[in-house]
């Protein structure tokens, strides 16, 4: 199929924003020419990609495939841009970073400083995401790298280095004090209120995984999004929460929380930086991830 880029060019603009007017405003052209862009499209295409009434601009099945196809394009020449360009210098430029607010609070905060000091004319963009998220921005090409828990099953088209481990925990707050000095087995949990992180992140798929390979069912009775809210929660005294060891110094050294002790021995996870082998990896984010010593 013989379809100029033009087209696709327009197709993007307008599908990303769905909008008609606002597409005409970032090409420098006119409305009816986007128009008249998008309907050729459609007849090569032989079939409509937008549903347009007056009130709103929606895409197609085919046009949401489409487009999953024609944004990774662009992400991936607008990374081609940045690359040549970068080479010059690292006078300008930007590095995209994908991370979870966890990891970006207690463990890459410093590394950012680090790397403004080291170069202070290259902007940093974060990206906040779940991890499972954060690896599809980079297979997206979304972002340049990423820094997450590492899944059990690492994608061949990934490079990873490993930067620490990590050690998972069940805490509690002093409504829970009875149990302190007490060694408890996992199914014994069933009986006390639990929370957890939601079901599309790696610790959560973690400890499912964990649990279920040692044919134990523990239901949380309420499921987050946030390591911090888990942990304010536990001090409180609303259940037993699961989170990473290393992210609740601060509480336990307050005696706010304490750890379980656990009779099964829970494995240590990693944490992990990653870029995609079939992606260049701009400059700017080259010199990020040479920041991490192995």
């Amino acid at each position: 199929m013989d379809v100029s880029f033009e087209l696709y060019k327009v197709f993007y603009y307008v599908a990303r924003d769905l909008s008609f007017s606002s597409a005409s405003s970032s090409l420098y052209i006119s409305q009816s020419a986007v128009s008249q862009s998008v309907k050729l499209l459609e007849e090569k295409m032989k079939c409509k990609l937008f549903i347009r009434n007056t009130k709103q601009v929606r895409l197609t099945r085919e046009g949401e495939m489409l487009f999953e196809y024609i944004s990774q394009a662009f992400n991936f020449i607008k990374a081609g841009e940045r690359r040549v360009s970068e080479l010059r210098s690292l006078e300008s430029g930007e590095v995209r970073i994908g991370a979870s607010d966890t990891n970006c609070k207690y463990y890459l905060l410093p590394y950012f400083k680090k790397f403004i000091n080291l170069y202070p004319n290259i902007n940093i963009q974060v990206i906040n995401r779940t991890s499972p998220m954060c690896i599809e921005l980079l297979n997206n090409g979304a972002v340049d790298v990423i820094v997450v828990n590492l899944p059990e099953k690492p994608d061949k088209n990934h490079n990873i280095k490993e930067l620490t481990k990590i050690q998972d925990v069940f805490i509690a707050g002093n409504s829970f004090a009875h149990l302190k000095d007490k060694a408890i087995q996992l199914e014994e949990l069933s009986g006390y209120p639990l929370l957890m992180l939601e079901r599309n992140t790696i610790t959560r798929e973690f400890i499912d995984s964990y649990l279920k390979h040692r044919g134990i069912s523990l239901t949380p009775e309420i499921e987050l999004g946030s390591v911090d809210l888990l942990v304010e929660l536990a001090k409180i005294g609303l259940g037993i929460s699961f989170v990473v060891r290393d992210y609740i110094t601060k509480e336990l050294n307050a005696g706010e929380i304490f750890v379980l002790t656990i009779r099964e021995e829970i494995p240590q996870r990693s944490l992990g930086i990653v870029t995609h082998r079939n992606i260049p990896v701009p400059l700017a984010a080259q010199k990020f991830v040479q920041l991490f010593h192995w």
